[in-house]
């Protein structure tokens, strides 16, 4: 496996048995299975175990009491270890007493604890998991969490207006009206490591917190290469030029459905003239100076939060890992 597959929610070669989503007698096998199991979410949230430095993902047989505040089918996730997977969301249930407005936020450090939950489980917010899971348990929770968003948002038909209905285990959604077949949606989005010399082009949104600096990024637009994305977007959000564009790494991304694509650029200009709209600040960061913010000791550049694809270039790059 290259280092590249190596970032968070990727590299744990889950078994997406892709096989038996149209498999009407293998699913209903599987879900008689003693070994069959469960991941569950809350609005977004994966159940999870474990102290807050090493939480574990919580894998329920289907017996368990917790299931019964489903509202719709579990889905197919795939194999662990040969056992089939599936995915349950009790979203349906309100806690008691609980401030729900900062949920899925990023500073979201709320934890809700369900009255038949075992000692121990807890639902927690998945960006705050996501860099002290297993990449198993990354990569599942964030499957999951990307699928059953999609569903939500998803449930009437594009084409015609009617409510679909579920189709393969989870993974589609068939109008019964007009027989449009919808898939899962993922948008993918360039995020670019622009390099000029020994420095590095980092910018930093509205909103952000202080001192916060990561890669520029945007949306691929429809007909656009994924190189021609790169240059776009780090022309319109920084008015720097860039030539030569290489692919590096990957990364899903479900808050709420996107696929970055880690990129590297050569620019060929210096000047930045930042788009207001766009971002807040752009500027060139030296090889040096990024070494000293990921010491934590740069009195006003603070790097990309640790897990997002972003953190996992700037850091390689220091490293000279990137290939």
């Amino acid at each position: 496996m290259r280092h590249a597959e190596r970032v968070t929610f990727g590299g744990s070669a889950f078994d997406r048995a892709g096989e038996l989503r149209g498999d009407i007698p293998a699913l209903a096998a599987a879900l008689q299975a003693a070994d069959t199991r469960t991941v569950l979410l809350w609005r977004g949230k994966p159940l999870v175990t474990g102290s807050a430095d090493a939480p574990d993902l919580v894998r329920l047989p289907l017996t368990h009491p917790l299931l019964a505040e489903c509202r719709a089918a579990p889905i197919l996730m795939g194999r662990e270890d040969g056992a089939v997977r599936f995915a349950h969301d009790i979203s349906a249930w309100a806690p008691e007493g609980q401030d729900l407005s900062q949920l899925g936020g990023f500073t979201d450090a709320s934890e809700q604890v369900h009255p038949a939950c075992d000692r121990g489980h807890r639902f927690a917010e998945l960006r705050r998991l996501m860099t002290t899971l297993a990449p198993r348990d990354a990569e599942l929770a964030a499957s999951a969490k990307a699928i059953f968003g999609w569903h939500a948002g998803h449930g009437f038909c594009a084409r015609c207006g009617v409510a679909s209905d579920v189709a393969l285990a989870g993974w589609q959604r068939i109008c019964p009206a007009c027989g449009a077949h919808h898939f899962p949606r993922t948008d993918p989005v360039v995020i670019m490591l622009i390099l000029r010399g020994n420095s590095v082009l980092l910018g930093r949104s509205p909103g952000w917190p202080k001192g916060m600096y990561s890669c520029l990024a945007g949306f691929v637009e429809p007909g656009e290469t994924i190189e021609a994305a790169v240059r776009r977007e780090v022309f319109e959000e920084s008015g720097i030029k860039v030539g030569a564009v290489e692919y590096l790494a990957s990364q899903p991304w479900p808050f709420p459905a996107s696929l970055m694509i880690g990129c590297r650029g050569e620019a060929q200009s210096e000047a930045i003239t930042i788009d207001p709209t766009e971002i807040e600040e752009a500027r060139w960061v030296t090889r040096e100076e990024l070494a000293v913010a990921f010491a934590g000791q740069h009195p006003d550049i603070q790097p990309a939060r640790k897990g997002a694809i972003a953190h996992f270039l700037l850091r390689n790059w220091l490293a000279d890992t990137l290939d």
